[in-house]
């Protein structure tokens, strides 16, 4: 039996993600691009006097992206 280590399911789902995202930003007018953005819109500042911290999280899902989730979860199982 293999050893299959759980950061290389991680990198290879986060490279899928990456990749889909990149296709579906490739082709605006296909149903790849078609998706959700959620998040943090506009930026939380927490302002300390001598140091200001700026935090915002935007995600957007593609079909492109759920489809390199997929890809890099099927390759993760073949190796």
């Amino acid at each position: 039996m293999k050893y299959k280590n759980s950061w290389t399911c991680f990198l290879l789902i986060l490279a899928g993600i990456v990749l889909g995202g990149f296709i579906g930003s490739m082709f605006p007018g296909s149903f790849l691009s078609f998706g959700e953005t959620f998040g943090l819109t506009s930026p939380v500042i927490l302002d300390l006097g001598i140091l200001t911290i700026t935090f915002a999280l935007t995600i957007k899902i593609t079909i492109a992206s759920i489809l390199g989730i997929i890809l890099g979860i099927i390759i993760y199982r073949i190796l």
